[in-house]
């Protein structure tokens, strides 16, 4: 089952339970993949006509949970941990829809032989990384490895 399917049926379970931040965050995911599918419809897009695969979904959700790490991060500085925690609770609930991410050993174990292969140039090593990691890792830790390994 795929990533659309899949919040389709969270989404009915959701409702069934009565669950409503599971039921609002669920629905935030769903309004994003649309925006991305009605995108895709549009001559004007860079991306116009190419298809959509699972990883442009699970990119969607990618993107939304970073929005929220950055919205925690503003809300705690500005004092408001109501909102931070609201921010956390739909944090907690996207991740779930993420494939596993890997680890801080498993990124250095995939970013060194482009290191030995490239050289200690962080320019060229980041694009090569954040590409072979799309989507198995969060990008923040890459790019930290990639900082680490090239200095």
């Amino acid at each position: 089952m795929g990533l659309k399917e899949q919040l389709v049926e969270d989404m009915k379970s959701a409702m069934r339970s009565k669950e409503t931040a599971r039921l609002d965050t669920i629905r935030l995911l769903r309004a994003a993949i649309q925006r991305l599918e009605v995108d895709r419809t549009d001559r004007k897009n860079p991306d116009y006509g190419t298809e959509i695969t699972e990883n442009d979904y699970i990119g969607v959700v990618q993107k939304e949970i970073k929005q929220r790490r950055d919205s925690i991060d503003a809300f705690v500085k500005g004092g408001r941990e109501d909102l931070a925690d609201k921010e956390r609770v739909e944090l907690e609930i996207m991740e779930r829809y993420l494939p596993r991410q890997l680890s801080r050993e498993e990124i250095m174990a995939a970013v060194a032989p482009l290191v030995e292969r490239e050289g200690k140039d962080f320019r060229k090593i980041m694009p090569l990384a954040s590409k072979e990691l799309k989507g198995k890792a969060d990008g923040r830790l890459i790019n930290e490895v990639v900082k680490e390994l090239t200095s």
